[in-house]
């Protein structure tokens, strides 16, 4: 995936929102692992705004991390901060819930009684 691009009220707004938060997301010594990939991809379904820590010194090889797991989780990055980057990614659309109508009404047809079947007694 590519990286998410965020027009300037956006990403302004965004780091509004980024302020209070904690880091969810630590870098360890490994570095970026797969695991590592996969808990910030866990934590983005979650949260959609997110905090991830790098401790490294090297501030190429920080941005250089920060640029990949924006890039493989198509994430935007919001701002970047010392050892701290914020990744923002909009949550997945849901499945729109069956309307109650249209549910009421497959009870009702699934409830009639035809030859073979016998109507069911309710319990109560």
């Amino acid at each position: 995936m590519a990286e998410l691009a965020l027009e300037r009220d956006v990403r302004l707004a965004l780091k509004a929102q980024a302020h209070g938060l904690d880091p969810v997301v630590l870098l360890g010594v490994g570095g970026l692992t797969e695991a590592v990939i996969a808990e910030v991809d866990r934590a983005l379904m979650a949260h959609s705004l997110i905090k991830v820590r790098v401790p490294l010194d090297d501030r190429i090889e920080r941005e250089a991390i920060f640029a990949t797991i924006a890039d493989r989780l198509g994430a935007a990055r919001v701002q970047s901060i010392g050892k701290v980057i914020v990744l923002y990614r909009p949550p997945p659309p849901e499945e729109a819930p069956e309307p109650a109508e249209r549910a009421d009404r497959r009870r009702k047809e699934n409830d009639r009684p035809t030859p073979d079947r016998p109507r069911r007694k309710r319990q109560r």
